[in-house]
């Protein structure tokens, strides 16, 4: 049985204990901490909320649509940070190894979302060998309508300029907004009929849980191929 994003999360945070500098650790503990008593936004996107159309550029810099997003069915909606982040490019590859498939048999979409810039994306593509769409969200304006965005704090900053990553350099119009990861499952009146929000951003939404969602909302993974 494969490992679950939980326990691929806890082998890269042992990793990292042993890995990155202690006053490092301490700033991103601290981080995870404050993310932790903020929580979910009280505006965040809820369950039953209709999502207002968005076009956001695909890795290659084609516009896509929330219309054609869920032209034919639901549609699963990943936020995640970025490339430079373990957790997303962990949480990333069991999607496209075991959650994709079982998507791509009913003809549900399936595609992420970061802040960061096109070319960003397709190297986030391209080295996760992801077989679905990667979208660019500048400024982190639709996580923010989305209730999801955070700016993170001057020391999370420099702690991630110690390590080589300058957020403003990957991200689109050199934002350092970011989004909680999310996972959203869409409907064809673009009502957002799964909404599970993680303020920790080590933590992930399983596949299972998103199987089920898709599961008990009455589609059995099926759609309208007409």
């Amino acid at each position: 049985m494969s490992a679950t994003i939980s326990e691929q999360s806890s082998q890269i945070k042992a990793a990292s204990a042993e890995r990155l500098p202690s006053e490092v650790l301490e700033v991103f503990d601290r981080s995870v901490a404050d993310l932790l008593e903020t929580g979910i936004p009280a505006d965040a996107v809820k369950a039953g909320d209709r999502v207002e159309p968005f076009t956001l550029d695909d890795a290659t810099g084609r516009p896509v649509s929330l219309d054609q997003l869920v032209a034919a069915g639901p549609a699963v909606i990943v936020f995640y940070r970025g490339g430079w982040c373990p957790y997303c490019n962990l949480t990333l590859r069991t999607y496209q190894r075991e959650l994709l498939p079982e998507l791509e048999a009913s003809g549900v979409r399936l595609v992420a979302i970061s802040p960061q810039t096109p070319d960003e994306s397709l190297s986030t593509a391209e080295k996760a060998e992801l077989a679905f769409t990667v979208l660019s969200d500048p400024g982190s304006r639709l996580a923010a309508r989305l209730g999801i965005a955070f700016r993170q704090p001057d020391e999370v900053l420099d702690a991630q300029h110690k390590l080589g990553l300058d957020l403003a350099k990957v991200n689109a119009e050199g934002s350092v907004d970011l989004p909680r990861p999310t996972v959203l499952i869409v409907d064809r009146d673009r009502i957002a009929r799964f909404v599970d929000i993680q303020p920790d951003y080590t933590a992930r939404t399983e596949v299972a849980d998103i199987l089920t969602a898709l599961a008990d909302l009455g589609t059995d993974l099926e759609t309208d191929k007409s």
